[in-house]
């Protein structure tokens, strides 16, 4: 879409969205920004998210993936902090948490309405690529939702006849502004961040899976902490392999956590007798199933 397009849509939907300001979301809470763009409030409500889909990738990987960039309704923003390059890693991803003020949040929805981020589902392919990741952007602002997808976004435009069908300047708008949303503090207002902190999650999947190791590298075992058994724990993921999944939370998240926390990919955890692997995926806060 062209850019002179999107201005007049923007300033369209700037105007319908003054008029509607302070209406109620579906989960019945306030969503009015006080003149801005209407976005929802909720701590548990996402406003803007930024994950890598698919790609020629182990399977385990995707089991543990985890949103890259996500914002929340009360300003609260979950990234993934940097991991320690050793092998085997640790079993839990480093997940930081920080909070905008209302000031920053609107400065995000802008720049991300001027990226074409707000005018609704879009696909963006790139097919002179194979066994890329997608660059999934949601945005939810304005009132509606829209889902947008780059195949190989990080990759460089080809010459037309190359690579044709390619929307390289809609390609170039995702890609600046996922490089801005990675350098928040060169562009947004000064003293909008909050400082970065441990994300403590309420809830977290635990991927139960049968354990291999390598025998060059053994490690030490962690016996399973809850009463429920490996082998029952969770249900079977629907994909034909043999994992298991299951939600904790509560008392059972206490008790796990810490465990987790020490582990690493190849730990081995005993229970009944038998040896599996875990895959730990903490929950964020508009996340609660397998």
């Amino acid at each position: 879409m062209k850019t002179t397009t999107r201005i007049g849509l923007a300033l369209l939907s700037t105007a319908l969205l003054v008029s509607a300001c302070g209406r109620l979301n579906d989960d019945g809470g306030s969503t009015g920004s006080g003149g801005g763009i209407d976005h929802p409030t909720g701590a548990d409500q996402l406003v803007l998210r930024i994950e890598y889909q698919g790609g020629f990738v182990p399977y385990e990987y995707n089991l543990k993936r985890v949103p890259g960039w996500s914002l929340f309704g009360d300003g609260t923003v979950i990234v993934e902090g940097p991991v320690i390059e050793i092998y085997p890693g640790p079993a839990m991803p480093n997940l930081q948490a920080f909070t905008l003020t209302e000031e920053a949040v609107q400065t995000i929805l802008e720049a991300a309405r001027d990226a074409g981020l707000m005018d609704g589902d879009a696909t963006y392919g790139y097919p002179c690529i194979a066994d890329a990741a997608d660059t999934v952007f949601t945005v939810t602002a304005g009132g509606t939702t829209s889902v947008v997808s780059a195949y190989a976004l990080e990759f460089s435009d080809p010459a037309p006849d190359a690579c044709p069908d390619v929307d390289t300047e809609a390609r170039a708008e995702l890609l600046e502004f996922s490089r801005m949303i990675g350098d928040l503090q060169s562009w947004l207002p000064e003293g909008s961040i909050g400082a970065e902190q441990p994300y403590e999650p309420t809830e977290m999947r635990v991927y139960v899976l049968p354990y291999q190791g390598e025998p060059e590298l053994p490690q030490n075992e962690t016996e399973w902490p809850l009463s429920e058994p490996l082998v029952a724990f969770g249900e079977p993921v629907a994909d034909g392999n043999e994992a298991r999944c299951g939600v904790v939370s509560g008392d059972d998240l206490a008790e796990l956590l810490p465990l987790a926390q020490q582990a690493n990919e190849l730990t081995p955890w005993t229970s009944g007798g038998e040896q599996y692997r875990l895959i730990f995926r903490p929950l964020l806060p508009d996340e609660h199933t397998c």
